[in-house]
């Protein structure tokens, strides 16, 4: 069947408003999100997922299990050291990933990278504290293998368990996507993606003639917008999908308000993927839904999360490199003359100007309206500045700046105010990384985009990585960066 040209007027006319339950016409913003649910139907918070919450709690419980198990496997006391090793784990894995829907090699891959992340926060800890001699080695080092293992078993079971009930009609959702747009070609290849655990993608709907619609969407359109009521009955519907246009909002009302009368479940897919979408949440603001688009991570128990960390690694950190941090401050004094800490101006927190401490590399300190970035063989450099920025060592007293809540361990690194005036300019969303503290090291940093950015598209690229990991923070992946910078920092050879 192909779809008939239609204007909005095709839509079937809903029935006339129960006034006491009327939608408040707050504003036409609103009026979508009124008609789907009215301004009280909106939870506080989304219902997670059965598999999110058995995979959140599973993880953390796993490796504490294991713990005690191996404890007791050695006849060794489950005493206080080793209830609080239990405690650490459990922070350092809570909440646990949903590797359920991962093929097994994606979910190996992850759980191994993460474990070992665990294990070297705990060796860095252990270390630092002197606390190995309160633990049997043997039944530590088996409780690290073993550990892995098990998360690894949890995770086929869940990735078994997800299919065999696939399988089940019951447990089939047989989809509808309204809008045969680009939107609509993702959420189409999205539900063709998830068909092993249980959604089956029907075809579109979709009013306009077949040439306005992608080249790989024509083929599956099934029907009108006015012959919509019908294919949800007739195709035992049970998730339809409106990815029409904001534009397009009394559509979108008007096709709402005649589905209501349908047993299918209704989604709307907002067309955002033309922004920068930063921790995207829906919220309820006293009844008022807002949804969040540009949003800080680091807000609530995630800003308590990031500092707290901050504040102890730093503060580990600070006390294993003071020797070192000594050595170097000699060696700029004994190299060359100037100060041993340089004092940079950049942008932080809500775009704030902040100060910035760096070891002196070079034998000028640029800092003003016009920065020249370091670039290979740059004669300012210093010999002894050129091993400082190689290693990464120059960086050593922004660990001082993270104490001051000037910065993080883990962030967007801060750029000159004068390339971020210039950048600002050329790259879109630029100044969103500045929602956070900047960071000794990022994502972008050890993803390969370190060192000079002498063209846009370099620094475009850092400024997508920088987002990238806005959008998807959590304390494992701040610990994966930070082991990943450990490696870097004596064998990465763009920085300089």
């Amino acid at each position: 069947m192909t779809a008939q040209p239609s204007a909005a007027a095709s839509l079937p006319s809903p029935a006339k408003p129960d006034h006491g339950n009327a939608v408040r016409q707050i504003s036409p913003a609103w009026q979508l999100g009124n008609a789907m649910l009215g301004a009280r139907g909106f939870a506080p918070t989304p219902p997670q997922s059965i598999s999110s919450f058995v995979a959140g709690i599973a993880e953390p419980m796993v490796s504490v299990l294991a713990l005690m198990l191996c404890t007791l496997a050695f006849d060794e006391p489950i005493d206080r050291a080793t209830e609080l090793l239990a405690l650490v784990v459990m922070v350092l894995t809570f909440p646990g990933a949903n590797r359920f829907h991962s093929s097994p090699a994606t979910a190996a891959s992850g759980i191994v990278g993460s474990w070992i992340t665990v294990t070297c926060v705990l060796l860095l800890v252990g270390y630092a504290t002197d606390t190995y001699k309160f633990f049997n080695t043997e039944a530590v080092t088996l409780w690290l293998v073993v550990s892995p293992l098990l998360h690894g078993l949890v995770a086929a079971t869940g990735h078994i368990w997800l299919r065999q009930r696939a399988r089940k009609e019951h447990a089939r959702r047989r989809a509808l996507v309204i809008g045969a747009g680009e939107l609509g070609v993702r959420v189409a290849n999205m539900l063709r993606q998830r068909s092993a655990v249980g959604h089956d993608f029907i075809g579109f709907v979709e009013d306009r003639d077949l040439e306005r619609c992608p080249a790989s969407a024509r083929h599956d359109v099934i029907g009108s917008m006015q012959q919509v009521q019908d294919i949800i009955r007739e195709r035992g519907i049970r998730d339809a999908y409106i990815t029409l246009p904001l534009g397009s909002q009394p559509r979108i009302s008007r096709l709402v308000s005649a589905l209501q009368d349908s047993a299918a479940t209704l989604y709307f897919v907002p067309d955002v993927f033309g922004v920068n979408v930063i921790q995207g949440r829906m919220r309820n603001l006293d009844g008022v839904p807002v949804v969040g688009l540009l949003e800080s991570p680091f807000i609530g128990t995630n800003a308590l999360l990031k500092r707290a960390s901050d504040i102890v690694i730093s503060s580990l950190i600070l006390v294993l490199i003071a020797p070192i941090m000594l050595a170097i401050a000699i060696g700029i004094k004994r190299t060359s003359p100037g100060p041993v800490i340089f004092k940079q101006r950049r942008h932080g927190l809500d775009g704030r100007e902040i100060v910035v401490y760096k070891f002196r590399s070079m034998t000028t300190q640029d800092n003003g309206p016009v920065v020249q970035q370091a670039t290979r063989n740059d004669p300012r450099v210093t010999p002894f500045g050129a091993f400082l920025r190689r290693t990464s060592l120059d960086e050593l007293p922004q660990f001082i700046n993270v104490l001051q809540g000037r910065m993080s361990i883990v962030g967007p690194r801060p750029h000159a105010l004068a390339h971020n005036e210039q950048y600002r300019e050329l790259i879109k969303a630029y100044m969103v990384r500045h929602k956070v503290r900047p960071g000794i090291t990022g994502w972008a940093q050890v993803n390969g985009s370190r060192g000079e950015t002498d063209t846009t598209d370099k620094m475009a690229e850092r400024v997508r990585l920088d987002i990238e990991y806005l959008r998807n923070w959590s304390l494992g992946l701040d610990l994966r960066i930070i082991a990943r910078t450990a490696g870097l920092t004596l064998f990465d050879r763009n920085a300089y």
